[in-house]
């Protein structure tokens, strides 16, 4: 019986060749989307899961609370590690103390290559399960010793043995490598984490990290825990909670709490509010996963519609059937065996369709993706969703062809009736509700984008370089630098500073000026920089004056940026006497805010201090009359000849401010790519059943052509019924779009407002592609000869 069924719906396949191809296109995009946001979500749910213990992993986060802000970070004190170790030993299997990922300098003879790596200590290999390729996961014990990724160890020695090679760090000390790690795949947070070096070395090159090793107030690092089997991570966050607390006083540090994040929330659980996770990528998950479904259904719509428009011509078809004996149920059977048939032949077509966008989607999506072709339980899941895909797809056609009345087909009088198009017109209006509300969010989520891109940002990106200050051979070389650069004719200004202008690397407390609140314990973001620092970047003063050479006074000035002075509530603060750690600065001048960190939040109050010892990023900017790669080759000079060890990295500020918007952006670029789809299936339905109508009135429009209709006249008639569907659609899909954008944007302090003209566009655009879609089939009917169909009459 099964063989029957599927050797007529072959046959019926092949018959109705364009309604075929229409209907296998159709759902073959849509199950391409599905298994794309699939292997999309499985990356994001997986995330982390290459570690053996990511179960038992977490980071300390630090909750900390200021005059009633209450933020959570990644940032500990140093001494933090040895306290749970000793305190709270029972719950944890291991705890390692570890720098954050930063750049650094290798060297093998003449060969210099720049990588990222952390200072851990000796169990965090083990930890987090590398898989050790050759050497010992422990071996970071030896203060002298230093492990490679694959990657690293490849570009370093090339085909050569690296085990037991010295590397230069830095220009500075050497260190053997005792051991190379498979390279961490990219759905792991320490992708980027290319080299590990021994902690126990870190803590001993500078007097201010012995110093730190008993300064609870320092959060200069990260720590990260193992628990032991079986212990609850949520248990033992209210064991540790006030573990760095009772070291603090709160008048003076603020109140602070410990949290144990685990690694398997990392990823899509890393937004805070008052210390409690309130969400994060999750919702990005979610939303795809929802857009995934739609899409999918859009294409089951269009089987669906196709399938009962075409119910008069296989009316007879069932009408014989029954009338020999066929049951209703074995006719069910039929349609579904047709449904699920053409189903599987999608689901082969969608297979490759994957395959030739993963590449493009990967780009998209920053991703790493690949179809899992050994995996059974990716087979056995599409498998699957393939047959559920291909019962709904076909359900609403089996059980309504299926209940046509024999005798009324067999006689010629039977009729779908004037409400049989109704479902189909409310699976139309579904459709284009959904694709008209994908329109609207992709066109809200790139103007918050670009509205964020268009804030004013107090300086000047264009021609600023930074260059990392990697290697202690460039320190103390300012001013020699700073005159041989602008000697070659290419650079305007340099200046160094402790973070570049694209973020804020410091925060610190202690702040005292007269009339303060002595209630109050206000943080301030903190960069030291050199005299030519505001120069250089085009700051704009807005009170006062800049740091000047000709002030002997200055070495103990401050410039505030706006949102500092409104911190303090001080007016008139030029000239004003701030205490600071129990020493006297004194406000030269106010600056506007500059957007340094986050371009959709609130600028940070910040203060600016000179001091060169601090420094470690070197600002150049390119004079607007030369061309880049000119000026970067004659800067290129000046740094290989004061910072020979160092190969010669350059980023472009502009590039670095872009970079805040990528996620963004990318979620902007991927509900385009889904968005895109959506409405070409719904377009390729709207075709489908186009032809549909057209052929069946092509009497109707015969006669009215005979008695003087004109083709305009004819293409109003048959658009008309399709654009009423779409303005329902509009209607439906305008204040579902504005009330879950309007939440959506609820998430951002610096947002754009959601104009009308946006719903208007979209509703504009949804008409046009409809008007395009169906008038190719309008026309043609209208154009058609009339003597043609009207000559059997």
């Amino acid at each position: 019986m099964i063989k029957n069924y599927l050797k007529i719906a072959w046959r019926n396949l092949r018959k109705s060749k364009a309604y075929s191809a229409i209907n296998i296109l159709g759902l073959s995009i849509g199950m391409a989307v599905a298994i794309l946001i699939g292997l999309w979500i499985w990356d994001e749910l997986t995330f982390n899961e290459y570690h053996t213990n990511h179960a038992q992993l977490a980071q300390v986060m630090t909750t900390q609370t200021f005059n009633g802000h209450t933020g959570t970070g990644e940032a500990v004190a140093m001494p933090l590690g040895n306290e749970l170790r000793t305190k709270y030993g029972s719950d944890f299997k291991a705890v390692s103390m570890a720098s954050w990922n930063f750049g650094h300098i290798l060297a093998v003879g003449d060969k210099k290559i720049n990588s990222e790596g952390m200072w851990v200590e000796a169990v965090f290999p083990s930890m987090f399960s590398l898989k050790m390729i050759k050497g010992d996961k422990n071996s970071l014990k030896d203060p002298s010793s230093i492990l490679l990724s694959a990657s690293i160890a490849k570009t370093l020695f090339g085909n050569d043995d690296a085990m037991n090679k010295m590397v230069k760090l830095d220009n500075k000390d050497s260190y053997k490598v005792t051991g190379v790690y498979e390279d961490l795949p990219r759905n792991t947070t320490l992708y980027t984490t290319k080299i590990l070096l021994p902690w126990e070395k870190y803590i001993t090159t500078e007097d201010w990290m012995k110093n730190a090793m008993t300064q609870w107030g320092n959060h200069s690092w990260q720590a990260f825990v193992q628990v032991n089997d079986h212990v609850d991570i949520a248990k033992t966050t209210q064991k540790i909670k006030n573990a760095s607390m009772i070291h603090l006083k709160e008048a003076e540090d603020g109140k602070e709490e410990l949290v144990l994040q685990p690694m398997d929330k990392w990823r899509l659980y890393n937004k805070f509010e008052n210390g409690k996770v309130v969400g994060g990528r999750i919702e990005f998950v979610w939303l795809f996963g929802v857009i995934g479904v739609f899409v999918l259904l859009l294409a089951c719509i269009n089987f669906m519609n196709l399938a009962t428009a075409r119910s008069e011509k296989r009316a007879k078809e069932v009408g014989i059937r029954k009338t020999v004996g066929s049951l209703r149920q074995q006719l069910i059977g039929q349609f579904l065996s047709e449904s699920i048939l053409v189903a599987f032949i999608a689901f082969i077509v969608s297979i490759g369709l994957v395959q030739l966008m993963l590449s493009f989607f990967n780009s998209i999506a920053d991703k790493e993706m690949s179809i899992p072709w050994s995996n059974v339980w990716f087979w056995v899941l599409t498998i699957g969703f393939t047959f559920f895909t291909g019962l709904i797809s076909g359900s609403y056609p089996a059980f309504y062809l299926s209940g046509f009345e024999p005798i009324k087909v067999l006689k010629g009088t039977f009729r779908v009736g004037r409400f049989a198009s109704l479902p189909r017109k409310v699976l139309v209006v579904i459709q284009f509700t959904v694709s008209i509300a994908l329109i609207i969010g992709t066109i809200i989520v790139f103007r918050q984008i670009q509205f964020a891109k268009d804030r004013p940002v107090g300086y000047t990106r264009e021609g600023l370089i930074t260059i990392d200050m990697s290697t202690p051979d460039i320190y103390g070389h300012y001013d020699a630098i700073r005159g041989d650069l602008i000697a070659t004719g290419a650079v305007e200004n340099m200046a160094q500073s402790s973070s570049p202008v694209t973020n804020v690397w410091s925060n610190q407390i202690g702040f005292n000026w007269e009339g303060k609140d002595p209630n109050s314990l206000p943080l301030f973001g903190i960069v030291a920089t050199t005299y030519d620092f505001g120069k250089t970047i085009g700051w704009q003063i807005k009170e006062g004056r800049d740091f000047s050479k000709d002030f002997a006074t200055d070495s103990t000035a401050l410039i505030f940026n706006e949102s500092a002075v409104k911190l303090t509530g001080l007016k008139n603060i030029v000239g004003k006497n701030i205490k600071w750690n129990d020493k006297n600065y004194n406000v030269v001048g106010v600056i506007k805010d500059m957007v340094m960190e986050s371009p959709y939040t609130p600028v940070k109050p910040t203060i600016f201090t000179l001091n060169m010892d601090w420094a470690s990023v070197i600002t150049v900017r390119i004079k607007p009359t030369v061309p880049a790669r000119e000026a970067l080759a004659k800067i290129e000079t000046v740094f290989k000849k004061y910072n020979p060890g160092a190969p010669f990295d350059y980023k472009f500020t502009d590039e670095e401010y872009a970079k805040k918007f990528e996620d963004e952006e990318r979620i902007g670029n991927i509900a385009t790519f889904f968005a895109i789809l959506a409405i070409f299936i719904s377009c390729l339905g709207l075709f489908g059943l186009a032809s549909f109508v057209a052929e069946q009135r092509t009497k109707e429009i015969g006669v009215r052509k005979v008695l003087g209709a004109s083709v305009f006249n004819l293409w109003g008639m048959l658009s008309k019924d399709f654009v009423v569907l779409v303005v329902i659609s509009c209607f439906i899909a305008i204040p579902i779009a504005w009330y879950y954008l309007y939440e959506w944007l609820q998430r951002y302090e610096y947002r754009t407002p959601i104009a009308w003209w946006v719903f208007a566009a979209a509703a504009m655009g949804a008409l046009l592609i409809t008007l395009l879609t169906v008038s190719f089939q309008a026309i043609k009917a209208a154009l058609a000869n009339p003597v043609k169909s009207l000559r059997t009459e």
